[in-house]
């Protein structure tokens, strides 16, 4: 998924790890409310999915990494985008996955 993010939207900017970190916000939003509220997986699959598959796909280390090389290069105001939007958008995903995980079409 990177990689086509930065096919699209170029290299100046983090955004394929903040695609896959948005996503994967997304993602356990849906996956722990369904888990939670609807008994849809057991403890193992919860820790296997949470924890395992959606800790493996998402990119925490490598977006810390990215905004630091951001302020060593001087670019403060593209760091600061990165945190705040990684942070605000990697919320709203999470909340977004829960509210349609609820929805009563499901």
């Amino acid at each position: 998924m990177q990689s086509r993010v930065h096919t699209v939207f170029g290299f100046g900017f983090p955004y394929g790890t903040l695609a896959v970190n948005i996503s994967g916000c997304f993602l356990i939003g849906v996956l722990a409310t369904l888990a939670e509220e609807r008994g849809l997986l057991n403890r193992e699959a919860r820790v296997l999915l949470l924890v395992g598959a959606l800790g493996s796909y998402t990119t925490f280390s490598t977006f810390g990494w990215e905004t630091l090389t951001l302020l060593r290069n001087d670019q403060v105001l593209r760091a600061a985008a990165n945190v705040g939007l990684s942070t605000i958008a990697g919320v709203f995903a999470a909340w977004l996955g829960m509210t349609l995980a609820r929805a009563p079409w499901n």
